[in-house]
């Protein structure tokens, strides 16, 4: 099915921002913009070829041979994904790595879009923006391939598995020794609600936790006609889902953005009988920290509660996903600088916090770090969506990201 949309416009980046007048964010542009095409190829080919997590062979082997051919040495991780280091390492430089990490994976949705390079696998696509994320980071890995020898301190590029499976394939990473010797760690996300060549960032939480919670409640069941005889699934399972979120409300500190939602609930089939079983499901999020270590035994206890005189046994299951994603004070002043110099000074916008979850959190619980949005939108263009099967990007965020990630790493070492 092809989208009511046109293509984006696949233009020079010299189109959006003003030319560098700094040296070295000059010099960066023009090694960058002499791989515009290939990243933009590279880009189309992941978008034709989706592959979700920790499936990622194809993926990894395709950027593991393009850093092959700039005379890098990848190191595959277990199943999928890879890390690549660039320059001198911390016994060299005394100081530790800066890394720049991309997210692999795609989704269990259908790609809508139309385009040439639409999916071609049924049921998967692209539509979080990571073929994009995976094209850019590659690119600023190149250039900084060409610079290695000027690095003073040497950069670590991550290509990580399952960032879209909870609690999400950083903490693969982490397991393999992948931040081993990092000292600082950045990466962007598309936002396809902000302009191609503007940035947002946020100091401190900029997404939220986000947990699956999922309660199974059951009974007797029985005749509708004799409800008192029965432990009412469906009358519990209303109950659960229009008290608990209130009470979440009133239990945990409201600055903290609890949101509970649900968005499945399955209970009987027929008019006249009461199920013996039903389940809701849905997600839990918060946009702060201390919030979240808090929410699980608070959800439980809600649950409890609600259900106690009604009769009936409850399951409850809370499967942590990831924390929110906190941004420190310098690395994000390192990302907005980065954008000023590549970019123009009204190139960087301040984003809002976001309730959606992202497993770069995990590598903020290790090191200092920041993530910043990536507009994706042609000016005065359609404004999309993410994780929607019709999902487009102006294709020049992929050298606008590659741009911004290799002058932060300069400017971070």
């Amino acid at each position: 099915m092809s989208s009511a949309h046109p293509d984006p416009v696949v233009a020079p980046l010299t189109s959006l921002r003003p030319d560098p007048t700094d040296p070295a964010s000059a010099r960066l542009a023009v090694l960058v913009a002499e791989l515009r095409d290939e990243l933009a190829a590279v880009r189309r080919d992941l978008h034709a070829h989706p592959e979700l997590g920790r499936t990622e062979v194809r993926t990894t082997k395709l950027v593991a041979e393009r850093l092959r051919a700039a005379g890098l040495e990848p190191r595959l991780l277990p199943g999928s994904g890879l890390i690549c280091d660039i320059g001198p390492g911390p016994a060299t430089s005394g100081r530790k790595r800066i890394a720049l990490r991309a997210d692999l994976d795609g989704l269990p949705v259908q790609d809508t879009t139309g385009t040439p390079w639409a999916s071609t696998v049924r049921g998967v696509a692209h539509a979080c923006g990571h073929d994009v994320h995976t094209a850019a980071v590659l690119g600023a890995g190149l250039v900084l391939a060409q610079l290695a020898d000027e690095l003073r301190t040497g950069v670590r590029l991550v290509f990580q598995p399952a960032e879209e499976v909870q609690p999400g394939g950083a903490l693969d990473v982490v397991a393999a020794g992948g931040l081993d010797g990092v000292g600082e760690i950045y990466s962007f996300h598309c936002d396809p609600k902000v302009d191609v060549g503007q940035v947002g960032t946020r100091i401190g939480p900029i997404t939220s936790a986000s947990d699956e919670v999922t309660v199974t409640i059951t009974g007797p069941g029985g005749h509708t006609s004799r409800p008192h005889l029965t432990g009412d699934v469906v009358f519990a399972l209303g109950q659960v889902i229009t008290q608990v979120p209130a009470i979440l409300g009133r239990r945990l500190d409201p600055r903290s953005g609890v949101n509970l939602t649900w968005g499945a609930v399955q209970a009987g089939s027929a008019h006249n009988a009461i199920p013996s079983t039903g389940t809701v499901k849905g997600t839990l999020r918060c946009l702060d920290v201390r919030a979240w270590e808090k929410a699980s035994e608070v959800f439980h206890s809600a649950v409890e509660q609600v259900l106690a005189p009604l009769g009936v046994e409850v399951q409850v299951r809370h499967h942590r996903g990831v924390p929110p994603v906190e941004n420190s004070a310098h690395a994000t002043g390192i990302l907005e600088a980065a954008a000023h110099d590549v970019l123009g000074a009204g190139s960087v916008q301040l984003t809002e916090q976001s309730l959606g979850g992202e497993d770069f959190a995990w590598y903020l619980t290790k090191v200092p770090g920041a993530m910043a949005r990536l507009g994706t939108r042609t000016p005065g263009g359609h404004t999309y969506d993410i994780h929607q099967g019709d999902l487009r990007v102006d294709e020049r965020a992929v050298e606008v990201g590659a741009l911004l990630l290799a002058r932060t790493a300069l400017l971070a070492g």
